[in-house]
This record gives structure tokens, C-alpha cells and sequence, in this order.
């Protein structure tokens, strides 16, 4: 490796050495990648004293910087969290290898049989903060998906992503696999993610993980394709024809279960039919939950709210705040959403199955739900093992980012002396 003080070399040699293992990987077998995870998972279960550890070093790091809350939140390693981290690796380990899967095949009058199959994007660049766990999570969705990785964790989380990453390249040892498939920038140094930004020769999509500094940075300065959310503004309507109990138990666990993620919802829109009955309720619930409710005029009678101001519709808090205001109707909702939302996720609760399918039908959200709850926005809870990230742009991936979209597709066409008139 080359001096950690040598920003730029260091990052072009881990790029091509990336490069390198990413056209093995391209044709490594589906028993080999699954191996290598399992024997990662069993890597991070038996080395978890380690891990965390590792976590202590970093949760000091933490306090003295003055990270909020929720950030130690998102930092924190345990061993339920590490459990957790098996318990990823293992499903994504399990799931059908997305590589060379058919996803269209036909024949045309010329002579030709065509098929279009997945194939591995090449090099993926992630930059993320705190969370450590996704040193794990995207390291194992690229590996599956037959693609190299480049991780950039954050400052915060440098000694449990290394302890992590550690694992990782032992499960790739075990597996026969180069250990170049999965790198981590060894340094803190932010130069390294200018670097990568710009390492259009090396790295073929970057995904960032992170808050709106990081993922904002990203989006302006990459040269390198980018999926990517910007934020989770993420909006829960109580319709008129709300059940009042699935209302409070879906609104209590996408505020209050996580408040740091970005599936917890930021701003609760109540229909003005039901704000003496469902609305007082969930409201009170909230506050007595810990909550500071942020209520519009028309709800600011409910003793224990506070007055919301204009810049509170729009806000991802990441806390214990949440957002509250009445509104006369599903459109009035909608409009809402679409001048205050992140296109991340938005939840409509209700009995009525033409309410839900007109809000499920104007809103272009990556993720519309009815009835549940929002934090359930996870690549995990869709059945994908894990997820490397939510992506709310409209190009390739969208959504939870799991193997399947770290792929892209080739046509494979096949003929017999087939020749053009």
C-alpha cells in the first residue's frame, strides 16, 4: 500500500488494484461469493469482543467531537447489532445470485435469439457516516452482485468499520476470492473522498450514505455516476377514514421506534374530520412518548404542543420532533407532500381502498405505504438481505439499493450466419 500521507496515489493504487478484482469477480461462481459470506458471518460472530472493542474507541471518538444523540445512536455496536450484522450477511449470502440472471429473452424474424442478462456495474465507490454496519451491508451487496467495493466509512466509525472490514476479507481468503474485491480507504483523511469523487477511470457508480452535508457534497462535486438520497422527509397522513388503533400503533413506531433513520417519519398530516378523535389521541401519545410535536395553528390547543414555524414543514430531524398540521382533505395532503416531501418515503393511513390507490397514484415517492409503518423503509424488511443505501433518484436504482440493483444488463445475441438485407 502506498504512504497514507500521499492522498492521491494511495486512492489511484486501491482503484486499480479494485479494478483488477472486479474483473475476477465478474466471473467468480455463486457458490464462492455465498461462501465467502457465510465464512464473513462467522468471522463477525467470533470476533465480536473485538468489534466491539473496536466500537468503544469509536463511541469515545464520538463524545468528544459532540455527536447528537441520535448520531451515537446510529454509531453504537452491541451485540444484539452484531447479531443483527450475521443475521445480513447470511440472508444475502442465501438470496439467488443476481449475476447472469435472464431478465428478457426473444426471437426476432431475422434469425436472432436475444437475451438480456444481468451483469455486475464494476467498481462501486461508497462514502457513509457513523453507521458501521454498513461496512458490512455493502460490502456483502457488492460482493454478491459480483462487483468490487471501495469503502470510505466516516471519521466517526473508523475502528468498527476496520475490525469489521477485517472480517470481511477473511470470509474472501476463505472463499478464494481476492481480498482486493472489498477495500477500505485506510485513512480519515477527507481528501480521500475528493479523490474518489473524481475517479471516473476506476470506479463506476458512487453511493453515499450519510446526512445531507455528505450526500449534498457528493452531488455536486462527483464526476463518477451517483445513487443517492438527499434526505427522509417522510410523511404520514391520517385520512378521514383512518382506523383510530392502526393509526396510533403506526404512527408511535415510525416516529419513535429509531428516530435517527431515515425511514422515521419527520411530519404527521391530519385530516381536519378526525382531529378531535384520531388526532388528539396520537398526538397526546406522542407527547407523553417524549416527543416534541410541532403543531400549526389549528392543533397548537392541544396542551404541550409547540408553535411550528415555516422552515419545520420540510425538516428531516433525526429526533425525538416530530411535525404536525391539519389538512382539509387527501389533496390538500398531497400538495403538501409534493411541496415538502424527499420523494424517500410517505404513508397513507386508511380503510379506504380508493383514497389509498389516489394517493398511491399522484404521489411519486420511491416508497408509498399504506398502514405500515414507515421503518419499515429498509432494503432488510423488503426481503433483500440488506441494503446499501434508499435511492430517490429515477435513473437505475430506486428505492432499497440490494444486489439486484448493483447490477446492470448486457444483450447476449446469437444467431446462425444470420446476415442484414
Amino acid at each position: 500500500m502506498k504512504d497514507l500521507d500521499n492522498i492521491p496515489d494511495l486512492m489511484a493504487e486501491i482503484g486499480r488494484r479494485a479494478q483488477a478484482a472486479a474483473a475476477k469477480l465478474a466471473i467468480a461462481p455463486a457458490e464462492a461469493k455465498r461462501a465467502a459470506l457465510e465464512a464473513a458471518a462467522e468471522a463477525v460472530w467470533s470476533r465480536r469482543a473485538e468489534i466491539i472493542a473496536a466500537n468503544e474507541q469509536d463511541l469515545a471518538y464520538g463524545r468528544d467531537k459532540g455527536l447528537s444523540d441520535a448520531m451515537m445512536d446510529r454509531l453504537l455496536l452491541n451485540e444484539e447489532r452484531i447479531k443483527g450484522i450475521v443475521d445480513g450477511l447470511r440472508a444475502v449470502a442465501a438470496q439467488d445470485d443476481p449475476v447472469g440472471e435472464v431478465l428478457a429473452e426473444w426471437d426476432m424474424d431475422s434469425g436472432l435469439h436475444i437475451r438480456r442478462v444481468r451483469t455486475p456495474l464494476g467498481v462501486i465507490g461508497v462514502i457513509y457516516e457513523s453507521r458501521p454496519n454498513v461496512t458490512a451491508d455493502a460490502g456483502a451487496l457488492c460482493l454478491k452482485a459480483g462487483n468490487a467495493v471501495i469503502l470510505r466509512g466516516g471519521s466517526e466509525s473508523f475502528h468498527s468499520s476496520g475490525a469489521i472490514h477485517a472480517c470481511l476479507v477473511e470470509g474472501l481468503k476463505a472463499a478464494g476470492l481476492p481480498e482486493d474485491a472489498i477495500q477500505l480507504v485506510p485513512t480519515r483523511d477527507r481528501a480521500a473522498v475528493t479523490e474518489m469523487l473524481q475517479m471516473v477511470e476506476t470506479i463506476d457508480v458512487i453511493v453515499p450514505r450519510g446526512g445531507k452535508g455528505l450526500v449534498g457534497l457528493v452531488q455536486r462535486e462527483a464526476r463518477v455516476p451517483v445513487f443517492a438520497h438527499l434526505e427522509g422527509i417522510v410523511h404520514i397522513y391520517i385520512d378521514r377514514d383512518a382506523d383510530p388503533e392502526k393509526a396510533l400503533k403506526v404512527v408511535m413506531n415510525a416516529k419513535t421506534r429509531r428516530t435517527g433513520i431515515c425511514g422515521a417519519a419527520e411530519c404527521l398530516l391530519i385530516h381536519r374530520d378526525v382531529v378531535d378523535t384520531i388526532g388528539q389521541g396520537v398526538i397526546r401519545a406522542l407527547m407523553d412518548a417524549g416527543v416534541e410535536v410541532r403543531a400549526d395553528a389549528a392543533l397548537q390547543a392541544i396542551p404541550g404542543t409547540q408553535a411550528a414555524a415555516e422552515q419545520d414543514w420540510g425538516c428531516e430531524y433525526l429526533d425525538s420532533i416530530i411535525a404536525a398540521k391539519v389538512v382539509d382533505d387527501i389533496d390538500a395532503a398531497i400538495a403538501h407532500i409534493r411541496a415538502h416531501g424527499s420523494q424517500h418515503t410517505d404513508c397513507i393511513i386508511t380503510e379506504n381502498d380508493d383514497a389509498a390507490a389516489d394517493f398511491f397514484r399522484r404521489l411519486d415517492s420511491a416508497i408509498l405505504m399504506r398502514n405500515a409503518s414507515t421503518q419499515f423503509a429498509d432494503g432488510g424488511e423488503f426481503g433483500m438481505g440488506a441494503e446499501i443505501g434508499i435511492a430517490t433518484g429515477k435513473l437505475h436504482a430506486r428505492g432499497p439499493v440490494g444486489a439486484a440493483q448493483l447490477t446492470s444488463f448486457k444483450y447476449l445475441v446469437e444467431g446462425d450466419g444470420a446476415t442484414r438485407t
